[in-house]
């Protein structure tokens, strides 16, 4: 059994993070370096460390709340395959799927609509797993523009791959039914990479729900994986990464020196002169984000961006009463060198996003399957908001 703690720091204190052990997890932030004064912390706890947890918070004067009693019914639910085929293209959206379950879906949808989607393997991650785009086009003629969309490059995020899966199925079923999505398809090919983590994310299902990284190994550490998000070319390893392999920001041996973003950059860098937006799926927190992580310097188009999120998130208030905060990575959140789209934007692709999804910490990386859609719909908005009002400026 575990459950997850959410504890509410009242005093900036990391030394009791070095002793919690083997048993606990940090959900929120990503790493220790991150916890400053006055900030909630998010910390997943195996049943046998509870006490010791506790007794340390209150040595240390902490205040907390339990948040999750019972985090294995979440993970039950969250791997129960009852309400349909997963390996039917038009299975029900609101499950979550292995990843063999997402490649025999890629394969399907593929088959299913020769005509709008083309799958292209891009790479190997590094157990050797394909990383597949598929690519979706309307039904006309070839345009010079498109859109990028990654998901699941932190491999507990599963919301991610669902959104994904989810906007695929969206467009699909949508296209010359619904304006708004058939003038983007008309205008655009879409780009999307349902798994960037493919090693990462099959090692939640079999070993560890909580593993963030991939599965990379190196010779001169026992640590496995790095955090695929700090191994892009963008002021790779300075603060707000960790050069340490046994981190779980650990920004790897150099720049793309992880295959998995090694694919994704070399495909991007072949078409960045039509990949116009770039949007990078995470969980959790509620989050639109842009440019720069980095640095807290603004990115050149930054009152656009900001202008962008701030009515996307007006319209995810407005239709689906969910709170979403927006604005520049590293003045929103905090510094987090090494980042996609931090790269991506440098490399001249100027819509560049990180979303955060569903949920604020309820449910966190356990988010319940009831609460896929909900998930997807507000991301879905923000994706249509911005495409559609960016669109206008680069005709």
């Amino acid at each position: 059994i575990w459950v997850a703690i959410v504890i509410a720091l009242t005093i900036c204190c990391h030394c009791p993070f070095k002793k919690l052990g083997l048993g606990t997890a940090l959900w929120q932030p990503a790493s220790p370096r991150h916890i400053t004064a006055e900030t909630e912390v998010h910390l997943y706890i195996y049943s046998g460390g509870v006490n010791h947890v506790t007794d340390l918070l209150d040595k240390h004067k902490i205040t907390y709340r339990v948040l999750l009693e019972n985090a294995q019914e979440l993970m039950k639910q969250q791997t129960r395959n009852e309400t349909a085929d997963p390996r039917s293209s038009s299975a029900n959206a609101d499950r979550y799927y292995s990843l063999e379950d997402i490649y025999h879906w890629i394969n399907k949808t593929r088959q299913e609509h020769p005509e709008m989607v083309e799958v292209i393997m891009i790479g190997s991650s590094f157990e050797k797993h394909p990383l597949l785009v598929m690519k979706l086009s309307g039904r006309r003629a070839a345009v010079d523009k498109a859109m990028w969309m990654d998901c699941g490059i932190h491999a507990r995020e599963w919301i991610s791959p669902a959104f994904c899966q989810y906007f695929i199925r969206y467009v699909l079923t949508n296209y010359n039914r619904f304006p708004d999505i058939t003038s983007l398809l008309d205008k655009m090919d879409i780009y999307v990479l349902p798994v960037l983590n493919p090693d990462g994310y099959k090692y939640t299902w079999t070993t560890n729900r909580m593993w963030r990284k991939n599965r990379s190994v190196r010779e001169d550490s026992v640590c496995v994986g790095a955090d695929l998000n700090r191994n892009f070319d963008a002021s790779w390893c300075t603060e707000g990464a960790s050069s340490d392999p046994c981190s779980e920001i650990y920004c790897g041996q150099y720049p793309e020196s992880e295959p998995e973003v090694n694919a994704v950059a070399k495909f991007l860098r072949t078409h960045k002169d039509t990949v116009k937006f770039y949007f990078s799926i995470h969980s959790y927190s509620q989050m639109l984000l842009f440019p720069y992580s980095y640095t807290y310097e603004l990115a050149q188009n930054h009152a656009e961006l900001l202008d962008l999120v701030k009515d996307a998130s007006q319209k995810i208030r407005r239709f689906y009463g969910k709170l979403y905060r927006f604005g520049a990575g590293a003045k929103t959140i905090y510094l987090a060198p090494g980042g996609s789209d931090d790269w991506a934007y440098n490399q001249g692709i100027k819509y560049s996003f990180t979303f955060e999804l569903q949920d604020q910490g309820k449910y966190g990386f356990l988010l319940p399957p009831s609460l896929i859609s909900s998930a997807c719909n507000d991301a879905l908005l923000a994706i249509k908001t911005i495409a559609t009002r960016a669109l206008q400026k680069i005709q």
